[in-house]
């Protein structure tokens, strides 16, 4: 059996990480001249980070180097142990391949030792609600075999949506063409987002003004809701208040939810800006966006 991983990315609160018992590689992220690793909130300066970029700031994320993977892995290697690590979309970013490098590289010295990693092919709570109910299937005894056939179809059936207040945010981080940002922001396009099957990001439905989109994220938790036994993530980027309302909204409508809120990081902040909401939830199946 295997020790479970995950990545800040996942952006599980530090609460629930440190309850699950659940180890986590921190991921880098710049501003103000200064590097951090996402610590899961337990002690990042939201308001410092928001605010920053609100007064113009362009934060930068970073992939690990290859040296940084070795010195991760290598403290459970060293002591035996094989690592089953779920991550976040390897569409997301090209850290993915230095993790690669790494483990050739380990390879020669702890032929006998393997790393497991299984591709949520998701972004912030979309993947940190997989790394939580494996780490629950983790702590109740569960083999390496059936965490994986869990999350191969619960991967599947999760839904992600969410709305960026600024799309040059998106625009910066390669994520949207330039035209399309420029069109957008020009149209006060509120484009619902959503992670597709390959970990990337699409459009799942095009609306036009905050408030419509804010009643859009409340309709689809509220109309596709089914796996009632987990949680429902309500996030927000420096806009608690959006996302209270919405949280208020989907409890009045399916009380049934069990509805948790929180905050998106600073490495996830970087590409979506402040005034992003999202809600993340267990469904039929993942969202299919729009084809563009």
């Amino acid at each position: 059996m295997s020790v479970l991983i995950c990545d800040a990315d996942g952006e599980l609160w530090y609460t629930r990480q440190e309850e699950l018992n659940l180890d986590y590689i921190s991921m880098p992220y710049s501003y103000g001249g200064e590097e951090y690793y996402y610590d899961l909130g337990k002690n990042t300066d939201f308001k410092k980070f928001y605010a920053t970029v609100r007064a113009g700031e362009v934060p930068k994320t970073m992939a690990l180097n290859p040296e940084e993977y070795k010195d991760i892995l290598e403290k459970y290697f060293s002591k035996g142990e094989d690592v089953l690590y779920v991550s976040f979309s390897h569409a997301m970013s090209g850290t993915f391949n230095h993790l690669q490098t790494a483990l050739s590289a380990l390879k020669e010295k702890y032929p006998e030792r393997k790393c497991t990693v299984f591709n949520t092919n998701s972004i912030s709570l979309g993947a940190g609600i997989q790394m939580e109910y494996a780490a629950e299937l983790k702590n109740k005894g569960a083999s390496d075999e059936e965490i994986l056939a869990f999350l191969q179809d619960f991967t599947h059936r999760i839904a992600m949506y969410f709305v960026v207040d600024d799309l040059m945010h998106l625009k910066r981080g390669g994520r949207l063409s330039g035209l399309a940002a420029f069109a957008g922001t020009l149209m006060s396009l509120k484009p619902i987002l959503t992670t597709d099957e390959n970990g990337g990001l699409g459009v799942k439905e095009k609306v036009v003004g905050k408030k419509k989109a804010m009643s859009a994220l409340v309709n689809k938790v509220v109309a596709d809701l089914t796996g009632t036994q987990y949680r429902v993530y309500v996030a927000d980027a420096d806009c608690p208040e959006d996302g209270d309302a919405i949280a208020k909204a989907i409890a009045e409508k399916r009380p049934d939810a069990q509805i948790v809120r929180q905050t998106i990081g600073p490495v996830i902040g970087s590409h979506c800006g402040p005034g992003t909401v999202g809600v993340i939830f267990v469904a039929d199946q993942r969202p299919i966006p729009l084809k563009q």
